[in-house]
């Protein structure tokens, strides 16, 4: 049955693109976007939330990416190049982008802290180093979409309903902590919203130009793929494990968010 729903929503968008990728591109980014401020607007409800909810919801997108890096990336992109080595030059691209990223720009994790140059800590407002880190977090979820969409329409909107899924608590843990940092609740609802709306646009990116240079399509789903992997494993678990509790329900929150994606997937047979 939800086969049946994702193939006719998939043809639906299709239709009523006129067959035209970029706008399916559209609506897959809009939705992504539209979740992640949603999840923002809780910052008007609340100025507070327990560690436990943010633990649990960062460890639920990080089972997402972890199965859509495979899944709807890595695999797809071997599928394509019949041949792993332009996925696995790939893969250390995006790799190096997220790290470069990372390195160079400054931005401000939920319990790392700071990361990025000394010379610019100073310079920034905590309220952007934490809006930049979402961002950067997000670049990658976008990619993903956007290159799937490239790959196969049907498996571009799966990863588009589970990113966008994981993406409703990604705007409250981002939201939330801004409210509690300003006392202000606009603000935080902004800020989390640019953040979806820099996922669009990578969205819109990663299918325009691998629509238009489909023969780099496989380098294209190994960057994407490489880049999830990196975030996932380099900034988020170590983030969501290192205060050393709520390991059980952390843990759940990521098989929770696996086991989703993988089920989503598995739709396409």
């Amino acid at each position: 049955m939800l086969e049946n729903i994702i193939s006719s929503l998939s043809n639906y968008l299709l239709a009523i693109s006129n067959g035209n990728l970029m706008i399916v591109a559209f609506y897959a980014g809009f939705f992504v976007a539209l979740m992640t401020t949603l999840g923002s607007l809780l910052a008007i409800m609340s100025h507070k939330m327990p560690d436990w909810g943010v633990d649990f919801s960062l460890s639920f997108a990080a089972g997402v990416m972890i199965v859509a890096s495979f899944t709807s990336l890595i695999l797809p992109g071997i599928e394509v190049a019949e041949s792993f080595a332009p996925v696995g030059v790939g893969i250390l691209l995006g790799i190096a982008l997220i790290y470069a990223i990372d390195r160079f720009v400054p931005h401000e994790h939920l319990v790392k802290g700071y990361e990025g140059p000394e010379e610019l800590k100073n310079r920034l407002k905590v309220v952007w180093l934490i809006v930049l880190a979402v961002i950067i977090h997000n670049l990658p979820e976008g990619l993903a979409i956007g290159t799937s969409l490239a790959f196969d329409v049907k498996r571009g909107v799966v990863t588009a309903i589970a990113i966008g899924l994981q993406d409703f608590p990604e705007g409250t843990v981002v939201s939330l902590p801004l409210a509690t940092l300003q006392k202000k609740k606009l603000q935080p609802i902004l800020m989390g919203a640019l953040s979806g709306v820099a996922e669009w646009i990578m969205v819109l990116v990663g299918a325009f130009f691998f629509t238009l240079f489909h023969g780099f399509l496989p380098y294209g789903l190994g960057l994407a793929g490489g880049a999830m992997l990196y975030v996932t494993v380099k900034e988020m678990i170590p983030e969501i494990y290192k205060h050393e509790k709520n390991e059980l329900l952390v843990t759940a929150g990521f098989f929770l968010g696996f086991y989703i994606m993988l089920f989503l997937d598995s739709m396409l047979g």
